[in-house]
């Protein structure tokens, strides 16, 4: 499957920001899961984009603006092929042991009512035991835009029951670790069967670490295991450390953030037309 995805953020400040600046993951890598044809990531004004690698193995651009700026507007736009893996993912850089992502992080700390949740988890190897645990989050943590914030951590989201993919992963992660299986979240994009190509975010799920298997998606969220639908950008301990966009702003007074994403699945056609737009 060939999907395209278009992704702009744009930052509105009351007055003049002295200068802004911005840790950018929303670059993927090609795997044996997914190929990048083509990738671009734009500013608007006059900025510095400096690509480098974090230690999760993620792309990060370092945005720096060069002058006051009112407005910026950051614009990604690329092709990936997909195909579906099982959930298996094959190819990616690793950079660090698997025994890292059974570190705690505040967002994916397990209180008391988290570990009974895991202990709900029956028996069976861990793939199996993944799996039940995907299913339970599923059906017992409703997903419910606005109940939560980008600062809940998943035991405020398991304690109302509800929230987002980032709460569903993020639960997931807990709950794994307090398995004591190996767990990541994971940012990037899903294209929807509901014929909905524009959506309010990027989306979240979890992998975990399966000895003979290596690294499996679970998108407790939806349900399932990633699929050819599924592009992955970003990995990390939480949603912190794979968020898309992180950075702080000097002056500037009150800001204000709008997204407009679209991820829609490119048909025969407009492949053609695009190869002959380019040759």
């Amino acid at each position: 499957m060939r999907i395209r995805i278009d992704y702009e953020t744009r930052y509105s400040y009351a007055r003049d920001a002295r200068f802004i600046l911005q840790n950018l993951r929303v670059t993927p890598r090609s795997s044996e899961g997914q190929q990048v044809r083509e990738w671009r990531v734009e500013t608007d004004v006059d900025t510095r984009l400096r690509r480098t690698e974090d230690p999760f193995g993620n792309i990060v651009h370092h945005l720096y603006t060069e002058r006051p700026t009112r407005v910026l507007t950051i614009r990604v736009t690329g092709d990936v092929v997909t195909s579906d893996m099982g959930g298996l993912v094959r190819g990616a850089p690793e950079r660090l042991s698997p025994l890292v992502y059974l570190r705690d992080s505040p967002l994916t700390h397990a209180d008391s009512a988290l570990k009974a949740f895991a202990g709900r988890v029956g028996p069976g190897d861990d793939l199996t035991r993944l799996h039940s645990l995907m299913g339970l989050i599923h059906a017992e943590v409703a997903f419910m835009i606005g109940a939560t914030t980008a600062t809940h951590t998943a035991a405020d989201a398991f304690a109302q029951r509800r929230g987002v993919c980032q709460d569903h992963a993020q639960i997931f992660i807990a709950c794994a670790r307090r398995l004591g299986i190996p767990a990541r979240y994971v940012s990037g994009h899903l294209q929807r069967t509901d014929g909905q190509d524009d959506q309010e975010a990027s989306h979240a799920w979890a992998e975990a670490w399966v000895e003979g298997l290596g690294w499996v998606g679970f998108d407790p969220a939806n349900g399932i295991c990633p699929t050819e639908r599924y592009v992955r950008v970003a990995t990390g301990l939480d949603a912190l450390g794979a968020s898309p966009i992180r950075g702080t702003s000097y002056g500037g007074g009150t800001e204000t953030m709008t997204v407009a994403l679209r991820v829609r699945q490119m048909q025969q056609t407009q492949q053609q037309q695009q190869r002959q737009g380019g040759s």
